[in-house]
């Protein structure tokens, strides 16, 4: 059984959205991959006031994506923490949902420069690509907008191509995401959690319900 898609699950979520759209997951060939959400924003908000060093900085935020993937696994019975690709394979293959804890499989690949442009995004996207995988980012918004979202006169985007996305002042996802789309010339779905039911019909072949709003961001 191969992984059909990663499924990078926003730290805006945790923890009960989160825990939800984690159950959900089960039997859907997915692997799951948590952001470091609030535990990750506190050190970037310490790290503007202190001025840690940015390997620092880059590597706690890691390690908070490791806490909440570690969190969310203690409430779902479905999913088993993977620590290396071999891992996240034999999980799967074993009938449950794979949460990939990635500091130490990043340490032996460090692939990604020490910057706050990287999030679980772009690490998500570049686990995606080894695995030769689906992209899903799920987010607490429904996609992509022109401005914030509260903000008046913001607009949805339904389809948008990556190269946009290079100078494009959008916070729901990470700066160096596009970039990435580009260079492995794939596609992904911005989708909000928050409604697991949205998440299943962009991964579920059976289910062909489209009648709500996500963002297709084009990559080749």
């Amino acid at each position: 059984m191969s992984i059909k898609q990663v499924v990078k699950i926003g730290g805006s979520l945790f923890p009960d959205y989160a825990i939800d759209l984690a159950r959900h997951l089960k039997n859907t060939d997915s692997l799951i991959i948590l952001g470091g959400g609030e535990f990750a924003n506190l050190i970037r908000k310490y790290d503007s006031e202190i001025n840690f060093s940015q390997k620092t900085s880059h590597w706690t935020a890691i390690d908070c994506m490791d806490i909440i993937a570690k969190l969310v696994n203690d409430k779902v019975e479905s999913t088993k923490l993977a620590y290396s690709i071999d891992e996240v394979q034999k999980i799967s293959d074993e009938g449950f949902t794979p949460i990939f804890v990635v500091s130490g499989f990043l340490r032996c690949e460090d692939p990604f420069e020490c910057s706050w442009n990287v999030t679980s995004d772009s690490i998500a996207a570049y686990i995606s690509h080894l695995l030769n995988a689906n992209l899903l980012i799920v987010t607490n918004v429904n996609g992509i907008y022109t401005h914030e979202p509260k903000e008046s006169g913001s607009t949805f985007i339904s389809k948008i191509d990556a190269k946009t996305l290079l100078n494009f002042q959008e916070s729901s996802i990470d700066v160096m995401l596009p970039s990435l789309l580009l260079k492995f010339g794939t596609d992904c779905y911005v989708v909000n959690g928050k409604y697991p039911e949205r998440v299943l019909s962009l991964i579920d072949d059976n289910i062909n319900d489209y009648n709500f709003d996500y963002t297709q961001i084009i990559g080749d």
